[in-house]
């Protein structure tokens, strides 16, 4: 009967296989020696078997030997770099089995040492943030090496402008694990004005001391694996330049408004007051601007003709506020009164609005105002009898209103008009735009009797 010995060395005896030590990702090998001490020719077939076998193969991996001969065999270990293959001892065993008798099969074993391999992939997600004050970011880290390692975070920004907060502040990853990290950047203060700001920075992940060790003092800190990451957080303004330049513009348009416009609309309307009133009678004066002491006739009280009166004065049709007649019949005093026209105008139509004075009364206006509460789009003009007193465009207002210290007289008969063509309805408070254009006009003064 034979059976196979296993040795270190040729000749050696003993069942033994040298220790090895491998770092994965790189090759090492130890031998095995096979001796026949049968009596008849043996063929050896070899099998690796445990948790090196996938990584590891025997050349050759079959043998024949004639009786008290052996052979060396080589044993080449591979183990790939990767966090499957740990740090640490692993078992190694090669059986040996006789082809001609089975029965003596032999398993010799060994202990391959894995070496430490230490490697980080980190990555954040995103690279670039923007914000006011603050920006998030997710730090993807992954432990591809094969031992544990705690992780800690350090941030760097030039300047020192920002501050940053880690949660959570370290991690600890066994070998392939992966975990998410949350960074929160800050600025202390905010950009009010001009252009965003960009704030670059790194962080780095290094691996940190793993606590006390087994003797219970702490282990010292081992060296750093470190993968800096960069990123940066991009500081927007609280106002923006195109918000300061729409800004500029409108105080533009509204100081325009202001030192253009609405002076050369009170222009006008001054202008047609001044005309208005230079072409009023006198008061004591009648209708032809005869004085009336002119020969001017009265009527009589009672009478039914006219009786001319040397030196005698008429009544005449002094309009002035609070002034009454200025013959010798005396006139009744004038009153306060006022008027409204309500106007309604569909969209693209012209449309006018009048107040007539009443028979027997002269009206002397001291105000106007004007009321284009829709913001409605056109023109409106206004006028006493044949005379015009101004014409505005509708949307440079909503109320406007004029004053005269003088009053403008209307005789009787004659009206107060306005006339509006709309050009476009506007948006009443209700937010909802209007089907025609509406205008108010209120005329104000003083209405006195002419007998």
């Amino acid at each position: 009967m034979t059976s196979p010995a296993a040795s270190s060395s040729p000749g050696a005896p003993g069942l033994d296989i040298p220790r090895v030590s491998v770092t994965p990702g790189g090759t090492a090998s130890t031998t095995l020696t096979v001796r026949n001490d049968g009596d008849i020719v043996e063929a050896y077939r070899l099998e690796v078997v445990g948790d090196c076998a996938a990584w590891t193969t025997v050349e050759p991996e079959r043998v024949s030997l004639y009786p008290g001969t052996s052979e060396t065999v080589t044993i080449r270990l591979a183990p790939p770099r990767s966090p499957q293959v740990r740090a640490g001892d692993v078992p190694l065993a090669v059986r040996v089995l006789p082809t001609e008798h089975p029965e003596s099969v032999r398993v010799p074993e060994t202990t391959v040492h894995i070496e430490e391999f230490r490697e980080l992939r980190a990555e954040s997600a995103p690279n670039r943030r923007r914000g006011w004050l603050r920006g998030r970011y997710r730090l993807a880290v992954r432990n591809e090496g094969n031992s544990p390692v705690r992780l800690g975070f350090t941030p760097a920004q030039p300047g020192e402008e920002l501050k940053f907060d880690f949660r959570p502040a370290t991690l600890k990853l066994e070998p392939g694990e992966s975990a998410e990290v949350a960074l929160r950047v800050r600025t202390g203060k905010p950009v009010w004005f001009g252009s965003p700001v960009t704030w670059p920075f790194t962080v780095e992940v290094a691996e940190t001391g793993d606590g006390d060790g087994e003797d219970g003092k702490e282990q010292p800190e081992p060296d750093a694996v470190r993968a800096p990451l960069e990123a940066e957080f991009v500081q927007i303004p609280i106002f923006p330049t195109w918000l300061l330049a729409v800004l500029a513009a409108l105080l533009a348009l509204l100081l325009a408004w202001f030192m253009l416009v609405r002076p050369a609309v009170r222009s006008t309307a001054k202008e047609a007051a001044d005309e208005v009133v230079q072409k009023r009678p006198t008061p004591g004066a009648d209708v032809d601007g005869q004085s009336p002491g002119a020969g001017g006739a009265t009527k009589q009280p009672g009478g039914g003709g006219k009786n001319p009166q040397p030196g005698a004065g008429t009544g005449g049709t002094g309009a002035g506020p609070g002034s009454g007649s200025g013959g010798g019949g005396g006139g009744a005093a004038g009153q306060q009164s006022s008027a409204t026209i309500d106007l309604q105008t569909d969209g693209g139509q012209t449309k006018a609005g009048a107040y007539t004075v009443p028979a027997g009364k002269a009206f002397g206006i001291t105000d106007i105002v004007v009321a284009n509460f829709q913001g409605d789009e056109g023109v409106v003009t206004i006028s006493f009898g044949d005379r015009k007193i101004t014409t505005i465009a509708l949307e440079t207002f909503r109320n406007q209103d004029y004053h005269w210290v003088t009053p403008i007289s209307i005789a009787e008969s004659q009206t107060v008009t306005v006339q509006v063509t709309c050009a476009k309805p506007g948006t009443p408070a209700t937010g909802r735009q209007a089907q025609e254009c509406h205008e108010v006009l209120n005329v104000s003064g003083v209405l006195s009797d002419l007998r």
